[in-house]
């Protein structure tokens, strides 16, 4: 087991990749889903209010990391016109079911289950991000998405134990990431099907 110290570390590895993430949003070489990001922000903030109300320490600063710095990143994607990714149909499907995941969470207002929800609306967040990583991996740079997961495993490495309340979204959190940063780095959609856009 780690030191909390490396909780941090972690975190300070994950903001690094992010604030790369938006200088290249800012400078149009990448090109965010919007509706990914916007929710990436909310979700992350709801799962780290319901860990704080259940004691959850230090280890609930990976999760609030990972709702500031994509807010950031969405209000960077307005700045230059070309980093804007077309807002599709499937986009706003994914976005309203993430919505309802957090309207649920607000009726029952239970802590593990604020989570839960959090996970589920973040992950029909990411689903647009995830696609588009598939399908048009030019769009997006790997080494950020390896940069959070290198951030979350050392925050894991820190627990004594794993519960739920402690490490459940920033383990879901680690899975999306090394997922964009696979198919970014690897091209697996793009050799597939040999699609790219401008």
């Amino acid at each position: 087991m780690l030191h909390q110290n490396f909780i941090i570390i972690g975190t300070l590895i994950g903001t690094i990749g992010s604030l790369a993430y938006l200088v290249d949003t800012v400078k149009g070489k990448v090109k965010p889903n919007k509706v990914s990001f916007l929710l990436w922000s909310i979700a992350p903030f709801i799962a780290f209010f319901a860990q704080m109300k259940q004691g959850v320490g230090l280890e609930s600063l990976m999760t609030f990391s990972v709702g500031f710095l994509p807010l950031l990143i969405f209000a960077a994607s307005f700045v230059n016109k070309e980093a804007e990714w077309k807002i599709t149909r499937q986009d706003l499907i994914c976005g309203i079911l993430s919505i309802l995941g957090l309207i649920i969470w607000l009726i029952t207002k239970v802590g593990n289950v604020a989570i839960f929800f959090s996970i589920v609306a973040d992950g029909l967040a990411a689903l647009p991000t995830i696609i588009k990583a598939y399908k048009y991996p030019e769009t997006e740079i790997a080494w950020p998405w390896l940069a959070t997961s290198i951030g979350v495993i050392l925050t894991l490495l820190t627990m004594s134990s794993l519960t739920f309340a402690n490490s459940g979204f920033i383990i879901y959190i680690l899975v999306v990431n090394a997922l964009i940063f696979g198919l970014v780095q690897f091209k697996f959609g793009a050799k597939k099907s040999g699609s790219s856009i401008k």
